[in-house]
C-alpha cells in the first residue's frame, strides 16, 4: 500500500473516483469536481491548487481524499482568519495550507473515500503520515478537513487532529406527500405566514419554473449566470468565484443532477437558483436576482427546494450556510464538524484548547435554535 498526490482530479480518473463516491452526495461526484478544475474556477491561480490524495494497492485505488493547497481562506465556510492573523502577528506564515473539502461547498459529506474492502485501521495512520510528509515537502503550515461526518471526525481526533464544531441548518424529509402536508406539521402562525409569503408573489404576477435534466437549455443557464453575476457584483464587488465555463460544463456533463429554478415577473426573468441533487442529498448552491422582491429568495432557494425534495423523496436538503431565518421555515439546526492539525506545536495546542471551548458555545447555540423550530 502506498500514497500518491495528484495535481488534478483527472489524474485519478473518472471511473476509479466514481467507484469510491457512488454512495455519497452530488458535490463529491467526478463531473462536479472536474468542472471546477477544468473551467479554471479552481486552480493555483485562484488559490486552490489541487493536491488530491490517492491510496493504492498495486495499481488499484483503495482510498482518496479531495485536497487543495490554499493560498487564502476564502470559499471554505469554516473560518480560520483569526488563526491566520495570529500567525502573522508572530511573523509566521499561515499560507500555504492544506485543505480537505469541496471548494465553495459547505455541505457535510464523506471526506475519506474508501473501497468496501479497505482496511481502515491501516489506512488512517498511513494517510496521516502522508499528510504530515507533504506538509513538510511543500512548507504547509497546517491541514484542515471541513464538513465531514461526525463518526469520521472522531477518527481524525484519534490521529491528533482536534475537532471543531459548528452549526448549520438542513431540511429533513419526513415522508410528506406534498408541500401542504409539510406545512401542516407546523404551528398555525408559521403555516399562515409561509402561505402568505408565497401567495404575495403570485399576486404580483411572479411565476416560478423548475427545470431538470434536458429541460435546462443553454438559454436558461445564461439567465441563471446573469442573475448569479449581478448578485455577487452587488454584494461583493466581483462577479463570483465560479465562471461561466464551470456552469457550461455542469450543464453538459452533470445535468441529470441539476435542478434550476427561474422566477419571472410578467414573463421576464428576474431571479434564478441552481441546485445539485442525487438520491442522497439536495444542495442549494447558487442564487442570483436581477431585481429584489419580497419573499423571492425564500421562494426560489427554500420552498422550491423543499417541494422538489418531497417529490423526489430526497432525505436531506442543505440550503447553504448560515442564516437563522431558515429555522422558522423548518430547517433544523445540526452540528457540522471539521478537524485541524497545525505543524507548529504551540499553535496546534492553542487551537486544540480554543476549539474545545468553542464547542460548548456551539452546543448552547444549537439548543437555542432548537427552541425556535416552528413544528407542533
Amino acid at each position: 500500500m502506498y500514497c500518491k498526490f495528484h495535481n488534478s482530479i483527472a489524474e485519478l480518473g473518472e471511473a476509479p473516483w466514481a467507484s469510491l463516491t457512488q454512495h455519497y452526495g452530488p458535490t463529491l461526484q467526478y463531473p462536479f469536481l472536474h468542472a471546477l478544475e477544468h473551467s479554471g474556477s479552481v486552480s493555483e491561480k485562484s488559490g486552490w491548487r489541487p493536491h488530491h490524495l490517492g491510496v493504492y494497492s498495486d495499481d488499484d485505488l483503495l482510498a482518496a481524499m479531495p485536497l487543495y493547497i490554499k493560498s487564502h481562506s476564502y470559499g471554505e465556510y469554516v473560518f480560520d482568519f483569526n488563526w491566520a492573523n495570529a500567525y502573522q502577528q508572530h511573523h509566521l506564515s499561515y499560507y500555504p495550507k492544506l485543505l480537505c473539502g469541496v471548494p465553495f461547498t459547505p455541505v457535510t459529506d464523506e471526506r475519506l473515500l474508501v473501497t468496501e474492502h479497505a482496511n481502515l485501521s491501516a489506512l488512517l495512520p498511513a494517510i496521516s503520515d502522508a499528510i504530515r510528509q507533504t506538509a513538510e515537502a511543500h512548507n504547509l503550515s497546517s491541514f484542515h478537513c471541513n464538513f465531514l461526518p461526525e463518526n469520521r471526525s472522531r477518527q481524525f481526533v484519534s490521529n491528533d487532529m482536534p475537532q471543531r464544531v459548528g452549526v448549520q441548518f438542513e431540511w429533513q424529509y419526513q415522508h410528506e406527500t406534498n408541500f401542504d402536508d409539510y406545512l401542516n406539521s407546523m404551528v398555525s402562525r408559521r403555516r399562515k405566514s409561509i402561505r402568505k409569503e408565497r401567495q404575495k408573489l403570485k399576486e404580483n404576477h411572479i411565476s416560478i419554473r423548475r427545470l431538470t435534466g434536458s429541460q435546462i437549455s443553454a438559454e436558461a443557464m445564461h439567465i441563471f449566470y446573469l442573475c448569479y453575476q449581478h448578485t455577487y457584483l452587488k454584494r461583493s464587488g466581483h462577479t463570483g468565484y465560479l465562471n461561466q465555463a464551470f456552469f457550461t460544463l455542469l450543464r453538459e456533463n452533470f445535468n441529470d443532477n441539476m435542478m434550476l429554478v427561474i422566477a419571472e415577473e410578467n414573463g421576464e426573468p428576474i431571479a434564478s437558483a441552481l441546485f445539485l441533487y442525487n438520491s442522497k442529498q439536495l444542495c442549494g448552491r447558487y442564487w442570483g436576482a436581477l431585481t429584489e422582491r419580497d419573499g423571492l429568495h425564500f421562494e426560489c432557494c427554500y420552498y422550491q427546494g423543499i417541494e422538489f425534495a418531497i417529490e423526489q423523496q430526497i432525505p436531506l436538503f442543505n440550503p447553504g450556510t448560515q442564516g437563522e431565518h431558515k429555522i422558522l421555515r423548518g430547517f433544523r439546526p445540526v452540528f457540522s464538524y471539521s478537524n485541524h492539525w497545525l505543524k507548529h506545536t504551540g499553535f496546534h495546542n492553542a487551537v486544540t484548547r480554543a476549539v474545545s471551548e468553542e464547542a460548548e458555545a456551539m452546543r448552547q447555540y444549537k439548543r437555542d435554535c432548537d427552541a425556535l423550530l416552528p413544528f407542533k
